[in-house]
């Protein structure tokens, strides 16, 4: 504590022009890039930075590099590409993406130019109302609009609006598919735009507006053009989270007999265990060379669109929407009434009412659903392992990311290893997590060279996969926040004859543990309910809560499965609102739905 006061009075007694800070550039979705530099004097030995950048390189870019050896067999990748329902699935899976990041771009544009360049009210409440299906795992929204769409709805029933009994129904179809995922990555493009936004300098719309323009053309000639490079990066994020999304085409594809290469992969897998790993691996490569391809071409359309904006630092000015701002108020809110509440409405009538099927009313209120599921033995052990996995993925991710932002800053990005290392960090969270998922499985199918010990079929996999996954969503916060850092408190640290690990335990830590902990509960959000990978690496007696919430709906057993939905759904709120309360002492954008 000594050194961090004797830190803070150094920097006091230097401030001055020399002390200012370094301004934040914005970055990838709505979290500011490091400081291109963080010493002022001469920058500190890259050795060993360099040692621990390519370490946790190599640890994040094995489960992939494993993937891509076992899909080289010439054999199996030519039977598996003959294969007739290999195309099937791939040309669904592709087409379906598509729509669904249409819908994406129809929903998410619009709120963020709304919530980015007007005067609404309510605009935190609004973002958090358009991010929540984000946040709850895509099997639960797909239950949730299967519920509200079917013959048996509880909603539409009682106003004559449900297809007749014995119809299909409407959502377990592509439309179907393309709408939910499109609600649910729709906060993807919204935050993409939002942040592109931010970015614009006040000064650029003002010098629009004294060249003539008014305040509609303005956004439409000057704004909209350089928010380009983050709407397709929105739309790119978008398009690869459908591509790999497995809770939606699971529980409305399959019933409609609509394969995609999500699902194909599950269900070989399941079919026929290890044997199918050889071909399986060749399906996932496929879905990560179609993502990587959705991603290169984000790339190139971002240089060719991008545009330099003038140095400024004021933000856009608010555009007056005057007597228009309560309709476009009510327009919006109503539009996420149907979009977010009507669908987990029908969720909850779903598990309080005592049979499904029956219109909710006095008569048929119930609990015994809760009741029933939380006695279940399945249950209990998935709830105890999804809060050891995601909360040890927390901590252990949350710890890890302060030394590797803070090894980062100090590089300022400049060194060739650290750019690759930030590529190779954002790759697993990037591509489908099938891909990482089959990637692991072969990386631990064997027992582990010179220890004996297999991770396979255990939880420990399981958490190897979240570890990797999920580190950007831990990392991103940090690096706003070492970004942010007063450089002079560490160098006065340094001055005082503090190592480089003395600095980082004592000064550097303490500084950035709101933010940690805000990734910290970014991870545990997203990792609590998370169905993608670790349907692919659960055993028996290992499940999750996102295995256990599918096993019940997809084994007919809906108002089990909504009862363990609300409760999830729960989880996830009280998550979110203790997320936002560090929120408040975060940069903007580490929380994602804080203005």
């Amino acid at each position: 504590m000594r050194l961090a006061n004797d830190c803070g009075a150094h920097a006091q007694h230097g401030k001055g022009e020399g002390s200012r800070k370094e301004p934040c550039a914005s970055g990838s979705l709505d979290h500011p890039s490091p400081s291109p530099r963080l010493w002022r004097g001469s920058p500190p030995s890259p050795g060993a930075g360099e040692g621990f950048f390519m370490l946790v390189g190599l640890l994040v870019l094995l489960p992939v590099l494993r993937l891509l050896w076992e899909a080289g067999d010439a054999a199996v990748l030519t039977r598996v590409l003959n294969s007739p329902m290999t195309w099937r699935a791939t040309t669904n899976s592709i087409a379906i993406a598509a729509g669904a990041t249409l819908a994406a771009a129809l929903i998410g544009g619009p709120f963020a130019l709304l919530i980015g360049l007007t005067n609404l009210r309510a605009r935190t409440a609004m973002s958090f109302a358009l991010i929540l299906p984000l946040m709850i795992p895509p099997q639960i929204v797909a239950m949730a609009w299967t519920h509200l769409a079917g013959s048996g709805s509880p909603i539409l029933k009682p106003l004559g609006l449900a297809p007749p009994v014995g119809t299909a129904n409407p959502v377990q179809s592509s439309a179907g598919m393309m709408l939910v995922m499109g609600i649910e990555h729709a906060p993807l493009v919204f935050l993409a735009l939002r942040a592109a936004l931010r970015a614009i300098p006040g000064d650029v719309l003002e010098a629009a507006r004294a060249s003539g323009a008014g305040p509609w053309r303005a956004v439409r000639g000057v704004v909209l053009p350089l928010c380009l490079p983050g709407l397709v990066a929105g739309l790119a994020m978008a398009f690869v989270a459908a591509l790999g999304n497995f809770g939606v085409p699971a529980l409305l594809g399959v019933p409609a007999g609509i394969p995609m290469l999500p699902t194909l992969i599950y269900r070989r897998l399941a079919g026929f265990g290890p044997s199918a790993l050889p071909e399986v691996a060749v399906l996932a490569a496929l879905i990560g060379i179609v993502a990587c391809l959705g991603i290169a071409l984000q790339t190139i359309l971002q240089a060719r669109i991008a545009s330099r904006l003038p140095g400024g630092a004021r933000p856009l000015a608010e555009l007056p929407l005057g007597a228009a701002r309560a309709p476009v108020e009510w327009l919006a809110w109503s539009v996420l009434a149907l979009l977010v509440a009507a669908p987990l409405t029908a969720l909850l009538a779903t598990s309080l009412v005592s049979v499904y099927g029956l219109p909710i009313g006095l008569n048929t209120l119930t609990l015994a659903h809760y009741r029933e599921v939380l006695a279940l033995d399945q249950v209990g052990r998935a709830f105890a392992n999804s809060l050891l996995l995601s909360g040890s993925a927390a901590a252990l991710l949350a710890l890890l990311a302060v030394p590797l932002a803070h090894a980062m800053a100090l590089s300022g990005g400049s060194g060739r290893i650290a750019r690759a290392v930030g590529v190779l960090v954002e790759l697993p969270h990037a591509v489908p997590g099938v891909v990482l998922g089959i990637g692991c499985i072969l990386l631990f199918l064997k027992p582990l060279p010179g220890l004996g010990v297999s991770l396979y079929g255990t939880l420990w996999i399981i958490l190897a996969a979240y570890l990797v996954r999920f580190l950007p969503l831990a990392l991103r916060p940090v690096q706003a926040a070492c970004a942010a850092l007063d450089p002079t408190v560490e160098e006065a640290a340094r001055a005082l004859g503090a190592g480089p690990l003395r600095r980082l335990v004592t000064v550097v830590a303490p500084l950035v543990a709101p933010a940690a902990a805000a990734g910290g509960l970014l991870v545990f959000l997203t990792a609590f309910n998370e169905l993608t990978v670790s349907i692919l690496l659960w055993s028996q007696g290992r499940e999750t809560l996102g295995i256990v919430v599918y096993a019940l709906e997809e084994g007919g057993s809906p108002t089990l499965g909504a009862a363990l939905g609300v409760i999830a759904i729960l989880v996830v709120l009280a998550a979110m609102l203790a997320a936002g309360r560090f929120g408040r002492r975060l940069p903007p954008g580490v929380v994602p739905w804080r203005s």
